[in-house]
């Protein structure tokens, strides 16, 4: 162990661990087909897909307004707000499900702050775990982005926790949707749907990988994988007009709307604030919120995309790469970020005491990666570069003072 390791408190190293769960047990752990260890590029796509804002400015609608409407749920979540923006430039009227309709004004805010909603914009109450709410939310729609999951922030003892909201609220969407006759129901999924034991090699994966249900995983990982798999279980048995697409990305990361929905780009806030004091080998597959955005419209209008899993997945990173990428592009701004390396017996001794980081332990110094090489084929889909998405989440976090 350095010495400069050696000398942090267990209470800096738990922190700095405790920072990755969120990003790393998020649709994590995934990368396009693309060399691994290839440096970043610099410069930003030049198209217009899903904004490239990053704060402050307000997007225009791009067409004349559209008769469809797309239900997204979840309104109230860092990808769910960002659908609706995305959905609103471009025309769609759009309706949004929250647990509760008081959210609506900070919601409408956020969203107001980026695109002009106009009248195009309405709320439902509807919880994952009641069945009250969908029917009404869904009559009439033509299109849902099934968005809303648990995010289970650590590790919960009981894994069924947020298996109730995950896999049966999903059920739920789908039941009052092929009810409701919509055209298609997108679901977003995860990565960690389409990956092998971390006991196996290091592998590219693409969508006809199916995870290892004797894998103990964390729960979210868990939750995911269930609710995944008990869709196509429902579709199966389904006769009707409605398809289904799942969309499977890596850790996503990119602009906020508002500080509320910041959870995911949690560790991206704590390394600029200097509350991670050593990288740790893990690696993460970089989405941007905004692709991923374009990646689920794409799959929802596609007439191709019908019954299909799409993996949405950019560059894979390691930590200290991640950390490198801030210091170089943000300079002063970046000066807290770690320069310095955690050895892996270190973290494997903070599992002993923090039960929450103890299933990341089989994925240090791995690179099981996964390939977009199908989103790209036949829907279009590019992702920006991922040095491109970690600037403007850290200038958006700091921007808005989480940072």
């Amino acid at each position: 162990m350095s010495e400069n390791v050696s000398k942090l408190s267990r209470r800096e190293l738990l922190s700095a661990a405790s920072a990755l769960i969120m990003a790393t047990a998020l649709p994590a752990g995934t990368i396009a087909a693309q060399t691994p260890n290839a440096p970043p590029a610099d410069t930003p796509k030049s198209d217009t897909s899903a904004g490239n804002t990053t704060t402050g400015a307000r997007l225009p609608m791009q067409g004349t307004p559209m008769s469809e409407t797309v239900l997204v749920t979840g309104g109230t979540g860092y990808v769910g707000g960002w659908c609706i923006v995305e959905l609103l430039r471009r025309g769609y009227s759009v309706r949004t499900s929250v647990r509760n309709l008081s959210k609506e004004t900070e919601v409408r805010d956020a969203v107001s702050s980026v695109v002009d909603a106009g009248d195009r914009l309405t709320f439902f109450a509807a919880d994952l775990t009641r069945d009250d709410g969908w029917d009404a939310a869904l009559a009439g729609c033509d299109y849902v982005l099934h968005v809303a999951s648990p995010l289970g922030g650590g590790n919960p003892k009981d894994k069924e926790s947020l298996v109730a909201p995950a896999r049966d609220g999903t059920l739920r969407v789908l039941r009052a949707a092929t009810k409701a006759g919509v055209k298609r129901v997108v679901m977003t999924s995860a990565a960690t749907v389409a990956t092998p034991p971390m006991s196996s090699p290091d592998r590219v994966s693409d969508e006809t990988v199916w995870f290892d249900p004797r894998e103990d995983v964390d729960a979210y990982r868990h939750s995911k994988r269930l609710a995944e798999r008990a869709a196509w279980d429902f579709m199966k048995n389904y006769r009707g007009a409605t398809t289904l697409t799942t969309v499977l990305p890596g850790a996503v990361f990119g602009p906020i709307l508002t500080v509320d929905n910041s959870s995911s780009t949690e560790v991206i806030g704590r390394l600029l604030q200097g509350k991670v004091p050593a990288n740790p080998r893990l690696g993460l597959e970089i989405v941007d919120v905004r692709d991923l955005v374009d990646l689920h419209i794409r799959a929802m209008t596609s007439p191709g995309a019908a019954s299909e899993r799409f993996l949405g997945v950019g560059e894979f990173m390691w930590m200290a790469q991640i950390s490198q990428t801030l210091r170089s592009q943000l300079g002063a701004a970046a000066s807290k970020v770690p320069t310095r390396s955690m050895p892996d017996f270190v973290f494997r001794t903070l599992a002993l005491f923090d039960p929450s980081i103890r299933s990341m332990t089989p994925r240090l110094g791995k690179m099981q990666r996964h390939t977009a090489a199908k989103a790209q084929r036949l829907l279009g889909w590019q992702p920006r570069p991922a040095t491109t998405t970690l600037v403007d989440c850290a200038k958006s976090l700091i921007a808005q003072k989480v940072a």
